[in-house]
């Protein structure tokens, strides 16, 4: 375990679920605005992301990333009511071990699990989630178009699977221009950032037990990572593919956290956000 500066020292989060119209205008007026500084630059980039660790356990620290450690300052709030803290200190400890390789054919694409320190959950349990997740053969793994596993090196990685507080995730995501309102999880170039408040609550009237919701939320930020783009709810009473921002609502359609159902690529009509 290592630790260093913390994060930052936030200020009052603002209340935990904002309009629904203005988080989705903010979030086009975010990427609209990403894009055309990628397009001035020539990139590309594809936007749409807790307890110590026990002994053996590496951190990292969003502080060696001097982009990521602006301002920090040592004082993190105490737990919100809902029993879990809205902000922590930016250092992560990162989940030991590999799991096996899942997935028939295709490149490998290794990924890295890390948990926010002093936040109160375990690298290891929540990395053993998202293996189960990307192993299972509802996932992305059934298109035969890729493989999956996860190591602990950084640098073996093609992208790092964090969780993290709102604050914490707020400022990730911001990195990539995006503005979350410390409500959404986000994905950026070789990084997923899930948002430990929808982690730990999911959304209001979601209509599925909270199993469901994270198994969503790890296959859509992932599969942003994987160059799927957002998705529409194709009828009412449908299923919401796994690409439609269900975080924000399901507009008809049914809870649904996997990409492939029945051995078949399950997917709505592409909107207008990535």
């Amino acid at each position: 375990m290592t630790s260093s500066s913390p994060y930052g020292n936030p200020a009052a989060p603002p209340s935990e679920r904002p309009t629904l119209r203005r988080m989705r205008r903010r979030r086009r007026r975010s990427v609209l605005l990403l894009a055309m500084l990628l397009a001035a630059v020539g990139g590309a980039v594809g936007i749409t992301r807790l307890n110590a660790p026990s002994p053996g356990h590496g951190g990292t620290s969003l502080a060696a990333e001097p982009s990521l450690a602006r301002g920090a300052e040592a004082d993190v709030p105490a737990l919100a009511p809902t029993g879990y803290p809205t902000a922590g200190p930016g250092t992560f400890a990162v989940a030991q071990g590999r799991s096996p390789v899942r997935g028939q054919e295709g490149p490998l694409r290794r990924y890295r699990v890390e948990v926010e320190q002093d936040t109160g959950q375990d690298a290891d349990e929540f990395a053993a989630t998202v293996d189960a997740v990307l192993g299972d053969p509802r996932s992305w793994i059934a298109s035969g178009d890729l493989r999956v596993q996860r190591v602990p090196e950084a640098a073996a990685a093609d992208f790092t699977v964090y969780l993290a507080t709102p604050v914490t995730s707020e400022r990730m995501c911001a990195e990539g221009g995006l503005r979350t309102d410390r409500y959404t999880s986000c994905r950026l170039p070789g990084r997923v950032v899930l948002n430990l408040a929808r982690w730990m609550t999911a959304v209001p009237d979601y209509g599925a037990p909270l199993e469901v919701y994270r198994t969503y939320v790890i296959n859509h930020e992932v599969g942003h990572e994987f160059g799927e783009l957002h998705e529409a709810c194709p009828e009412p009473g449908a299923p919401a593919p796994v690409m439609q921002q269900q975080t924000y609502g399901l507009d008809g359609c049914l809870p649904n956290a996997w990409p492939y159902i029945g051995g078949m690529r399950y997917e709505g009509e592409p909107t207008d956000g990535v």
